[in-house]
């Protein structure tokens, strides 16, 4: 793996690094890990790599990349950085034949998205995007319940992403994590509905293994000064007639990260919540079942994104893992000239796609006075 972003100083690259490597599949060879090549070699050494593949930018470290030996150089790139550099790294990268892991949203905006959709499909190579909450074993679980009709037809839909850290101006404050979320030309065109709102729109998907069709949004800035959304209501309708309602918030006073969704089919509704990730709730009018992460007889799925005995917590870092090993296995298979069994799943070009889709469906709903925005 090589790697462009995530310096010492930056979050999400060290939980891509610990996710990485934790089975023992990927290694980290090289980088370019910021836009100031001091900083990138300081990082580099602090990370043991060996001088000559810490890179001063990415151009530079996907070109001599691609010059080394096969075997030698990097397999594949992960791009850890703000959103308004991951398209340049993701299409150089797959214009010189390297696959891709890409931290969300997969783009700044939907024009940028569906070009690199389209050389993903072009060149054939792996690209995955870290919607990591798709990760969870009990996801994989509510997955499989609902696609296998145990919830019977979907009727309802509700998700919600709270956070708080964002209740004050932060982002005048050298918070550096604040200060490009709530940047236009670092962000995009959404605040916390490109942050968090994607990954409760990427749950409800993937869960429910529907399709939402139309959104009715009320997009607020409610910190003066701010340039971005940081709270959002949204209606949903799904392509089979289930309704949802979608709610993000940064300026949630107290919250953490509690992503939560609760889904209600004909016969059942199932509850799972990422602060409690281990644990999965199946309720009906006769009673409510506890499902819990390694107890039972669960699905394929959940058991494979499985890691530890049950009653051993495993959470964000071993999910966003599985999609890593999920990554390895299909590259593996890549290589081989075969098809990796489907069951290792993870996030890819077509989920970032949709997401920048579905903020332009809100914002624009944000703005119509009809309301009602097809996605």
């Amino acid at each position: 793996m090589g790697m462009v972003g995530g310096s010492l100083d930056a979050f999400i690259g060290g939980v891509h690094r610990r996710a990485a490597i934790m089975d023992g599949e990927i290694e980290l060879v090289c980088g370019a890990f910021s836009s100031d090549p001091a900083k990138s070699k300081e990082t580099g050494k602090a990370l043991y790599l060996p001088e000559n593949r810490v890179y001063n930018d990415f151009e530079e470290m996907i070109l001599k990349e691609k010059q080394l030996p096969e075997g030698d150089r990097m397999d594949f790139v992960a791009i850890v950085t703000p959103n308004h550099v991951h398209h340049a790294p993701t299409k150089l990268a797959l214009e010189n034949g390297f696959h891709v892991v890409c931290d969300k949203p997969i783009c700044l905006n939907t024009e940028e998205a569906e070009e690199i959709a389209a050389l993903v499909e072009k060149t054939g190579l792996i690209f995955c995007l870290t919607h990591n909450y798709t990760g969870y074993p009990m996801v994989k679980e509510a997955k499989s319940m609902i696609a296998s009709g145990a919830l019977g037809e979907i009727r309802k839909v509700i998700v919600e992403y709270p956070q708080g850290w964002l209740a004050t101006l932060v982002e005048v404050t050298g918070n550096k994590q604040a200060a490009w979320r709530t940047d236009p030309k670092r962000s995009g065109a959404a605040g916390g509905l490109g942050d968090i709102g994607t990954h409760a729109e990427n749950l409800a998907e993937y869960i429910t293994g529907l399709k939402i069709t139309q959104v009715c949004a009320d997009l607020t800035i409610f910190v003066e000064g701010r340039l971005l959304d940081d709270d959002a209501n949204i209606l949903l309708r799904f392509n089979n007639g289930a309704k949802g309602i979608l709610q993000n918030s940064q300026i949630a006073n107290g919250e953490e990260n509690d992503l939560n969704i609760r889904v209600y089919g004909e016969t059942g509704g199932l509850q799972w919540k990422q602060l409690d990730p281990n644990t999965l709730i199946h309720k009906t009018n006769h009673g409510v079942r506890i499902i819990r992460t390694g107890v039972g007889n669960l699905s394929k799925a959940a058991q494979i994104n499985t890691r530890i005995p049950a009653g051993h917590p495993e959470g964000y870092f071993e999910a966003f893992a599985n999609l890593y090993r999920n990554f390895a296995i299909h590259l593996r298979a890549h290589w081989e000239g075969r098809d990796a069994d489907p069951v290792y799943d993870f996030p890819t070009a077509k989920e970032g796609v949709r997401a920048m889709k579905f903020i332009d469906a809100v914002i624009a709903s944000n703005n119509s006075d009809t309301k009602w925005t097809d996605l």
